[in-house]
């Protein structure tokens, strides 16, 4: 069970360290005070192994076992802003490509009335299920599956954000996109891509690079 105190923290977790990250966030360029706000009141810390929670409000990515990241909070609020940037009401259904950890869904959580999400590493989904069971995060429904499929079943969708790179945008995922819904995605092979926004528009896909990231690579298959 969490308690209260366990989400509030203390020492490095506390509210104070979590103030720095944020007007650090601003100092980076993050503007949208409805994303700052989301990052402030969700607890990083306990979406990692309790050893690196003391590095929790730390901007940098933290490893989460299995190969994989948690994202650094500057890469989180980005996307986030991005994808609901001139939105006045709350997603309807937002697809997340890659759960990892659980904390950039519980972020978007905020931000949809209901947040699916894919995960090809079953135990890192499990233990994400877990965190949102005990955070109360009811809008949130996962699944055991390739990312590179989406989750065609509630297709289409409002938007679309993918935590890992693949080489090219899969087609898979742009069908699933809702008319002028928008994508946000890194793309590109290699340790660095581009940051890229594609929206659905009654003529096809619009997309726009913004900028350079370091994703793990979009593979497929599940384990």
């Amino acid at each position: 069970m969490i308690t209260d105190s366990m989400i509030k923290g203390i020492g490095m977790t506390s509210q104070r360290t979590r103030e720095r990250l944020i007007r650090r966030l601003q100092e980076e360029g993050i503007r949208n005070k409805e994303v700052l706000g989301a990052i402030m009141d969700t607890p990083r810390h306990l979406f990692m192994d309790e050893a690196l929670a003391s590095r929790a409000y730390e901007d940098t990515a933290l490893p989460i076992g299995h190969g994989q990241t948690i994202s650094q909070p500057y890469i989180v609020a980005r996307m986030t802003e991005l994808l609901t940037e001139g939105k006045t009401t709350r997603l309807d259904k937002v697809l997340e490509v890659g759960t990892g950890c659980g904390y950039q869904t519980a972020v978007l959580s905020s931000f949809a009335n209901k947040v699916y999400t894919v995960e090809r590493i079953d135990a890192l989904l499990q233990q994400a299920r877990k965190r949102f069971r005990l955070l109360k995060l009811k809008n949130i429904r996962c699944e055991h599956s390739d990312g590179s499929w989406g989750w065609d079943r509630y297709a289409p969708y409002d938007g679309i954000l993918v935590t890992c790179a693949p080489p090219e945008l899969p087609p898979a995922l742009l069908a699933q996109l809702a008319p002028g819904a928008r994508m946000v995605i890194p793309v590109g092979g290699g340790g660095i891509q581009e940051l890229s926004v594609i929206t659905r528009t009654a003529d096809g896909y619009e997309q726009v690079m913004h900028e350079q990231v370091s994703f793990v690579p979009l593979l497929g298959g599940q384990v």
